[in-house]
């Protein structure tokens, strides 16, 4: 049984549809990406998925259970949890209260200091700033910490929207490097990236977002060699490369 199954699931914002349909499932304790370009609805369907916009119509199934309807914090407390795009963090709060607003739910509370010394062996860079405020953390900091926060909550399901987004190419492959850890230590991933090539290199299995629908699935290399997804997602170096050499040719 899958941990979390979408089903043609259909939401959007006031009456702009975003989302026409969307089916989608996730294996227990794997990687999952969902990979697409600006504006096709990749954060709705995890907007939707969290409880913080609801559907119009499908259903979304957690555990077995149908969650659809289920408010935000109740789907927290079930293990769901969400690292939003730009990590929304409370920048005038130190990293620590950071990190404790992460184990406010039922399941977390009883275990906030086991899981802090968790959370701060596996960041060993978060322990060093703890007394810092976070606005005035690095990028890549501030990704590790609301990545920190999550794991907080002790959940069975990390969805991550964008986390390399801004970031220096060294300081994704760090991010990278920190979700592949998270999978193998089993905490099912569901991650939503522009950046398809590291996405699909790194996941156990992938899906193509279009215009709110799933256009394709597989495996993550299987779609990582298909020609149409390098054509639509991993050309644009290759354009540019060519623009470079028309330029250098005249």
């Amino acid at each position: 049984m899958a941990l979390l199954e979408i089903r043609d699931l259909v939401s959007g914002y006031g009456q702009v549809q975003i989302l026409w349909g969307a089916n989608l499932s996730l294996q227990e304790k794997k990687l999952t990406c969902l990979v697409g370009g600006n504006g096709v609805g990749k954060t709705s369907m995890l907007r939707t998925v969290m409880g913080l916009l609801p559907p119009w119509s499908g259903s979304v199934w957690f555990e077995g259970k149908d969650v659809s309807r289920l408010p935000a914090y109740v789907k927290a407390e079930m293990g769901l949890t969400l690292v939003p795009e730009g990590r929304q963090l409370f920048t005038d709060m130190t990293v620590e209260e950071n990190l404790e607003m992460g184990a406010t739910n039922r399941r977390a509370r009883p275990k906030m200091k086991q899981n802090l010394e968790k959370v701060y062996t596996m960041f060993p860079r978060l322990q060093e700033r703890r007394a810092q405020k976070s606005g005035t953390m690095s990028g890549g900091e501030q990704q590790m910490l609301a990545v920190g926060r999550a794991l907080m909550a002790r959940p069975k399901l990390i969805m991550m929207d964008e986390p390399s987004l801004g970031l220096a190419p060294l300081v994704v492959r760090d991010i990278f490097s920190i979700i592949h850890r998270l999978r193998d230590e089993g905490i099912t991933i569901l991650l939503i990236e522009q950046n398809a090539n590291a996405a699909l290199r790194a996941a156990d299995y992938g899906y193509v977002l279009e215009t709110g629908r799933i256009t394709m699935e597989g495996a993550g290399m299987e779609l990582l060699n298909d020609q149409r997804v390098r054509d639509a997602y991993l050309g644009q170096a290759r354009k540019r490369r060519n623009v470079r050499h028309c330029n250098d040719a005249d």
